[in-house]
Order: C-alpha cells, then structure tokens, then sequence
C-alpha cells in the first residue's frame, strides 16, 4: 500500500459492490480520470466475481494496477477502449481492510460513488452495517454530510429495496439507478453505458463529454427528457 499523502490528495472514493454493471464502473472511473480527479477504490469481494463473467478479468489485490488498466481499456462490449489516461492517481483499498484510510471521518474525501450498487450493498448502506470497506466508507460519507451517490443496478425492485432506497435519499444519499436513455443518439452500447457514467459524474459535480446534453427543441414541441 503507498504511503498517506492526504495532504496532497482529496480523492473520490468509487466502491464497486457484485451487481451486474461493472462496465459502469468502469466508465465512471475513465471520467475521473480523464477529469484530473484522484480515486479511491474498494472493489468488493462479490463484485470480482461478476467482473471475471462479464470482462473475463480477474482483479488481484497483488497485481491490481495491471488488472485496472485492463479493466479500463475494455469497453462494454468487449472491444478495446480509448482510455488512455494513468492509473497512477487511483489507491485501492481491500474491502476486508476496515482500518482503511476512507473508513475514517478524518481521511479527506470528496465523497463516494457507488457503482454498481446491489440490493446488498444498498441495505447494508441503509441500514448503516459496515459489514465490508465499502459499507463503512458509505456510512461515513453520511455522517460527514459529503456527496454519496448510489448507482442502484437491479430490476424489478421489492418493496424493501425501495424503502431502503427512500432512507438513502432521506440520509442525503443521491439514487441514481442505472437507467440508460436513448436521446442522445445512442448507436453502441457503451454510449449507454457512458449516458450512466455521466449522470453519476453530473451528480458528483466532475465536468465530463460522455454524452450529449439536451438543449432543447425548436418551438418547444417535445418535452425534455430527463
């Protein structure tokens, strides 16, 4: 683990629970980036699993960095990506590891982007658990009233999940389900994946071009999408 610069560094903590989406992540952490922004990363131990099926990628804590570069340069479809910005801004954190900097109020933060974020995750983070890095980093983004988006991954939702959802946004929590439109011309699917990516970067207030924003109508005859 590198050394403590927090006096140089405020970072983005990006915590990435086992729900299907991690091409989410994925475009999220590419807009950080890209964004000069530093990041935090927790990858769950259920979300290895759902990255290895979906990219074929295995994330090693011993090899991390190379496992994240590859992550990065793959796009949703498996085609190579663009990304071409370092790694070299981005600490990573085991989910075991609750003595963790982020899991202390006093560890300076931007704040966190869950994404994706399970009914697991989404429970545990509203019920306050702490059960891994990830929930505990989540409740201390509440306490210390920073930014949390929760980037909710899941369909169709049961009445639980949703009550669990309406405490995230009464904590002030933004839930931020992964749904994609289709307004902006989308022709690939990481053009939907990257309208996702933008939402969570809008919502963190990280100035992103992953997609293109509505500017109205001539005339006013269609509504605005959302």
């Amino acid at each position: 683990m590198e050394p403590n610069n927090s006096k140089q560094r405020r970072p983005w903590v990006v915590g990435v629970s086992g729900a299907s989406g991690t091409p989410y992540a994925a475009a999220v952490l590419r807009g950080l980036l890209a964004a000069g922004e530093d990041v935090d990363l927790i990858v769950s131990r259920a979300s290895r699993l759902t990255l290895l099926d979906e990219t074929g990628i295995a994330f090693r804590d011993a090899h991390w960095r190379e496992d994240l570069a590859a992550w990065l340069a793959r796009g949703a479809d498996g085609k190579p990506d663009t990304f071409d910005a370092e790694v070299s801004g981005v600490r990573f954190w085991p989910a075991g590891d609750l003595a963790a900097g982020p899991s202390s109020g006093s560890y300076p933060v931007k704040g966190m982007l869950v994404v994706p974020a399970s009914t697991a995750a989404v429970a545990g983070i509203a019920l306050g658990l702490s059960k891994d890095l990830l929930q505990r980093v989540a409740s201390v983004t509440l306490k210390e009233r920073r930014p949390l988006v929760v980037v909710v991954r899941e369909t169709p939702l049961n009445g639980q999940t949703l009550r669990h959802m309406v405490a995230l946004d009464e904590a002030g929590a933004v839930v931020l389900p992964a749904s994609p439109a289709f307004y902006t011309g989308a022709t690939h699917i990481q053009d939907l994946v990257d309208f996702v990516a933008g939402r969570v970067l809008d919502a963190a207030g990280v100035p992103h071009e992953l997609y293109r924003r509505w500017e109205g109508e001539l005339g006013g005859a269609a509504p605005r999408p959302d």
